[in-house]
C-alpha cells in the first residue's frame, strides 16, 4: 500500500468535492443573514438578529467591530467612522500587546499627500503633540526609515503617543482617500501644491477621531459626529459626480467613496456577568460574524452535515477518474469521513448517528436526479425537515476550507516519517498489524497510517466539520 498513491486519491477527490461543492451553492439571502449567524453562534437568534440588523445598517461589506460592554446584555451601535486596510508601520506602535493593536482615544490625525523624508519637517506638529499630550495618528504616502526611527524612539521613551501608517491606495484614488478622511476628521491634507508644507503646518491642520485602533492590516477611524454636515454635503456632491459620470470605472469609484462616507461602524458590544463568560461570549460572536461574512462572499448551502452527505454520493462518479486502486482507497477513505459530520450532531443531540445517516441518505438517493436535496436532521427540534426552509444553513465557504484543510492535514501525516506530540498524558495505544507481517514490508509509509490513525482520532475541534478527518480508520478494510 503506498501512502503517497493514497494522499493523491485523497487530494483529487477533495478537488473534485469542492468543484461539486460550489454547484450546490447559492447566494444568501438578506432575510437568511441572521439563520446563519444564529447557527454559528450555537443557536442564539438574539446575537444573528443583532448581526442581521447590523450588516443591514452599514451594508454588506461594512465594517463590524467586536468591543467589551459595561453591562450585562448586548448592546448594538452605530457610529460615523471609516475602516481601510492598512496597518501600522512598525509594531513599536503597540499599545495593546494582548490583541497587537494600537489604541488612542481623542486622537488627532495628520494627513500628508506625500512622503516624508526627514523628522524635522514633523518638528511643529510632533511638538504640539508633546506639550499638549493628545495621541497623534500619521497617514501619509510613506515615511522613511530615517524620518520613522526617531519618531518610534520618542514613542518607546513615553514622550509621544503616535502611530503612523501608509496612506491607503495610490496615485488619484490615494488623494481622494487622504481628502474623504480629512472631511471625516474634520481636518486638511498637506499638499504642497495647495500651499501647505509640512514644516509651516501646526495643530489647525490636524483632524480629530473619538477613536483610533490600527492592527497590523487595517486602520479603525472613530468619529465624535461633529462633521457630519461636512460629510453630508461631501456625499451629495459625489452622488452628483456619479449621476453625470458616463465611465464605469470613474461611477464605480465614486460609488466606493459614498460608501465609505455613508456606511459608518457597526460596534456590538458584548455584556456578560463574568469574564469568563463574556470570553465565551466574545467568541461565540466573533464566529458568527466571520461566518456571515463567509456566507456573503461564497454562499451558503444546507446545513446540519446534509450537504456532505450529499457529496459523499458524487464520491462514487470521482472514482472513476482516479488512477489507480490506491487511490480509489483514498476517495472510498473521504467517503466514509464525509458522514461522520452528521453523525456527531445526532450523537450530540442523544439520536443515533447511524440512524440519522440512513435515513437522511436514502431520502437523497430518492432524489439523486432533483437540485432539492434539503431534507436532514434538525438537533435542536429533534425531527426530520427541509433544512433550508428552517434556516439551518453553512457558509460554503467555511465547508469548502474544511473539505481542503482536512485532505491537506491527511496528506501531511501520510507522507511524515515521525511525527512529534506536545503531550504529557497521552500513551500512544497498541495498534494491532493491518496484514500479515509476511505480506508487507515495513515501511514509513506503514508507520505514517498508522499515526494517522491514532493522532486524528485525538481530535476535539467543536466543529464537526473538521472531523472529517477522524474516519481515516477506513486504512483497515
Amino acid at each position: 500500500m503506498n501512502p503517497v498513491q493514497i494522499a493523491r486519491g485523497i487530494e483529487k477527490t477533495a478537488t473534485a468535492l469542492v468543484s461539486e461543492l460550489r454547484l450546490m451553492t447559492r447566494e444568501i439571502e438578506d432575510r437568511e443573514i441572521a439563520d446563519v449567524a444564529a447557527v454559528s453562534a450555537g443557536n442564539d437568534y438574539s446575537v444573528g438578529s443583532m448581526i442581521s440588523d447590523a450588516l443591514k445598517r452599514v451594508g454588506k461589506k461594512g465594517f463590524v467591530r467586536i468591543e467589551n460592554g459595561r453591562c450585562t446584555e448586548n448592546h448594538l451601535q452605530i457610529v460615523e467612522g471609516m475602516q481601510f486596510d492598512r496597518g501600522y508601520l512598525s509594531p513599536y506602535f503597540v499599545t495593546d500587546r494582548t490583541n497587537m493593536s494600537v489604541e488612542f482615544n481623542n486622537s488627532r490625525i495628520l494627513l500628508v499627500d506625500k512622503k516624508i523624508t526627514n523628522v524635522r519637517e514633523m518638528f511643529k506638529i510632533l511638538d504640539g503633540a508633546v506639550k499638549e499630550k493628545y495621541p497623534l495618528l500619521i497617514i501619509a504616502e510613506d515615511i522613511e526609515q530615517e524620518a520613522l526611527a526617531p519618531i518610534i524612539r520618542n514613542k518607546l521613551k513615553g514622550v509621544l503617543k503616535v502611530a503612523a501608517i501608509k496612506a491607503p491606495a495610490f496615485g488619484q484614488r490615494k488623494s481622494d482617500y487622504l481628502d474623504d478622511i480629512a472631511v471625516l476628521t474634520g481636518g486638511k491634507v498637506v499638499r504642497d501644491e495647495m500651499g501647505l508644507t509640512l514644516e509651516k503646518v501646526g495643530k489647525e491642520v490636524l483632524g480629530c477621531a473619538a477613536k483610533v485602533v490600527v492592527t497590523k492590516d487595517s486602520t479603525l477611524v472613530v468619529t465624535d459626529r461633529s462633521t457630519q454636515n461636512a460629510v453630508e454635503k461631501r456625499v451629495v456632491q459625489l452622488r452628483s459626480l456619479a449621476e453625470n459620470s458616463d465611465e464605469k470605472f470613474k461611477k464605480k469609484i465614486l460609488n466606493e467613496r459614498i460608501a465609505r462616507l455613508s456606511g459608518g461602524i457597526a460596534i456590538i458590544q458584548v455584556g456578560a456577568q463574568t469574564v469568563i463568560e463574556l470570553k465565551d461570549k466574545k467568541l461565540r460572536i466573533e464566529d458568527a460574524l466571520n461566518a456571515t461574512k463567509a456566507a456573503i462572499e461564497e454562499g451558503v448551502v444546507v446545513g446540519g452535515g446534509c450537504s456532505l452527505l450529499r457529496l459523499s454520493m458524487k464520491v462514487d462518479s470521482i472514482k472513476e477518474s482516479l488512477d489507480n486502486e490506491e487511490q480509489k482507497i483514498g476517495a472510498d477513505i473521504f467517503k466514509q469521513a464525509l458522514s461522520y459530520p452528521s453523525k456527531l450532531i445526532a450523537k450530540n443531540a442523544g439520536v443515533n448517528g447511524n440512524f440519522v445517516v440512513e435515513k437522511v441518505s436514502t431520502s437523497i438517493y430518492k432524489v439523486l436526479s432533483s437540485n432539492d436535496m434539503t431534507y436532514g436532521y434538525n438537533a435542536a427540534k429533534n425531527c426530520f425537515e427541509d433544512l433550508m426552509a428552517a434556516g439551518i444553513l453553512d457558509p460554503s465557504k467555511v465547508v469548502r476550507c474544511c473539505i481542503e484543510h482536512a485532505a491537506s492535514v491527511a496528506k501531511v501525516f501520510l507522507t511524515a516519517d515521525v511525527v512529534v506530540v506536545d503531550s504529557r498524558d497521552i500513551k500512544p495505544p497498541h495498534i494491532p498489524r493491518l496484514v500479515p507481517s509476511s505480506k508487507i514490508m515495513p515501511t514509513s509509509g506503514d508507520c505514517s497510517l498508522q499515526l494517522l490513525k491514532y493522532f486524528l482520532s485525538r481530535i476535539q475541534c467543536p466543529s464537526c466539520f473538521i472531523l472529517l478527518l477522524i474516519m481515516i480508520p477506513g486504512f483497515a478494510r
